[in-house]
C-alpha cells in the first residue's frame, strides 16, 4: 500500500474529490496548509502586474519584508500499490494548470492499515 499525498489550490479540491470519487476512489482526508515553492510565497506589498516580481521579491527579503505563505490543501489517500499510477495521474490531470503553484505530489510506504470499526486489516481496510 502506499499513501499518495497531494498539496493542490484550494478551489481544485472539489474537483479532485470529484473526479478520484468517479473512478472508485472516494475515501481521502483533506487538511488545509499553507506554504510556498520556488515562488517564495508573496510578500506584504502589492505589487503592479508590469514589474519584475522576481527582482522585487529578493529586494524585500534584503529589506526585511515579510514573505507570505500562500493557503493550499493536502489531499491524503491511501491505495493499493497498483492504483498508484493510475491515482497520480488523475490528480496531475485536474489539477495542472502550468503555472507556478500547481502542488506536489508525493508516494509513500504503508506498512499497514486498520479499520477500527470492523478490525479489518490492509488494502480491505483502505475501502478503495
Amino acid at each position: 500500500m502506499k499513501e499518495v499525498l497531494a498539496i493542490i489550490r484550494p478551489n481544485m479540491v472539489s474537483k479532485t474529490g470529484k473526479a478520484l470519487e468517479a473512478v472508485g476512489f472516494p475515501a481521502m482526508t483533506v487538511i488545509r496548509c499553507f506554504g510556498r515553492g520556488k515562488e517564495k510565497g508573496y510578500i506584504d506589498a502589492k505589487l503592479p502586474e508590469d514589474v519584475d516580481k522576481e527582482k522585487i521579491i529578493e529586494e524585500g527579503e534584503k529589506l526585511g519584508m515579510r514573505m507570505k505563505y500562500i493557503p493550499k490543501r493536502m489531499i491524503s489517500i491511501v491505495v493499493d500499490d497498483a492504483d498508484v499510477p493510475f491515482v497520480v495521474g488523475i490528480i496531475m490531470k485536474v489539477n495542472r494548470t502550468g503555472k507556478p503553484g500547481d502542488g506536489k505530489i508525493f508516494v509513500l510506504p504503508v506498512e499497514e492499515a486498520i479499520r477500527i470499526r470492523t478490525g479489518e486489516f490492509g488494502v480491505e481496510a483502505i475501502g478503495n
